[in-house]
């Protein structure tokens, strides 16, 4: 595989180079490539860096090189098959961050089962007039629901402004089931902060000071920032996993950057493995909460 133009700037404020965005995905790449594998990814391109228009794009071109793996998704909404690229290996890794994909946004779900997701996400999005340590308040809250139904959840910065949170659910459980349990849990948080946080999805309807409980997620096809995924923002901050116990106020996403993230994963380890795990029993916690 040739790699063309590695000293192109990517973060001009940070004089990133596309050479340093691959070689970062290629010292992550056995603790990313568990969480893409098999996994359809949506493209989200930046091929003059960050501060030039990107892209999004689903269907893998024609002229993709061979050894490239994809999979064939049938559309409702263009009315016909898309070619998804799955990014299991370093090549491929390589391969997109040439393209200019510096995030890595993989589906919920993956091959052979595209119908049953991994795991539900809970996407806690803050407004412009929210302050980090509010999506850090809120995201304790939800631990504290989840704890309450003895479910075990797992959490990491967006690399963004806000924080997703995880629970394993292993695939024994279709996209409309996990989506209506995601809603019911973020109902529960909102009941208990009112005053934070919102379930309006609408921009023009929703409060500029409320964290907006994303469950939409969960639908099929959506995407989010892979967990070790380096973010297109200002700073290269990376999606980082974190403990339970590392949630307090003065904590900020840009913590985590291309320039440390190796070596705080090697100390950690991969803290997001369980959310690859057998999952939750969704009905016993649904009994609890009843």
């Amino acid at each position: 595989m040739k790699l063309t133009n590695q000293d192109k700037i990517y973060f001009p404020e940070d004089d990133i180079s596309k050479g340093e965005i691959v070689d970062y995905y290629q010292s992550v790449a056995e603790y990313i490539l568990p969480h893409l594998k098999n996994r359809p990814l949506s493209l989200n391109r930046f091929p003059n860096g960050i501060e030039k228009q990107g892209f999004y794009q689903k269907d893998a071109s024609d002229n993709i090189p061979d050894w490239i793996k994809t999979t064939e998704v049938f559309s409702d909404s263009t009315d016909k098959y898309i070619d998804y690229i799955i990014c299991n290996d370093k090549a491929t890794l390589a391969y997109l961050n040439n393209l200019g994909c510096i995030d890595m946004n993989p589906w919920n779900s993956s091959l052979p089962d595209l119908e049953h997701p991994d795991y539900l996400v809970l996407d806690l999005d803050p407004s412009k007039k929210n302050t980090f340590d509010d999506v850090i308040e809120t995201t304790l809250q939800v631990h504290e629901v989840l704890n309450a139904v003895k479910v075990e959840g797992y959490c990491k910065t967006s690399g963004s402004t806000g924080i997703h949170i995880y629970i394993p659910m292993g695939g024994k459980y279709d996209f409309d089931q996990v989506k209506d349990f995601a809603h019911i849990l973020m109902k529960q948080v909102n009941e208990k902060l009112p005053k934070l946080t919102t379930l309006e999805r609408s921009l023009q309807k929703r409060s500029s000071n409320k964290i907006y409980l994303d469950y939409l997620q969960n639908r099929q096809g959506q995407t989010l920032a892979s967990v070790y995924s380096i973010r297109p923002k200002e700073g290269a901050s990376v999606s980082m996993p974190l403990e339970w116990n590392e949630l307090k106020p003065g904590l900020m996403p840009t913590d985590f950057t291309i320039h440390n993230a190796l070596e705080r994963i090697k100390k950690k380890g991969d803290l997001f493995k369980p959310v690859l795990g057998k999952g939750i029993d969704m009905m016993a916690a649904l009994e609890m909460l009843a």
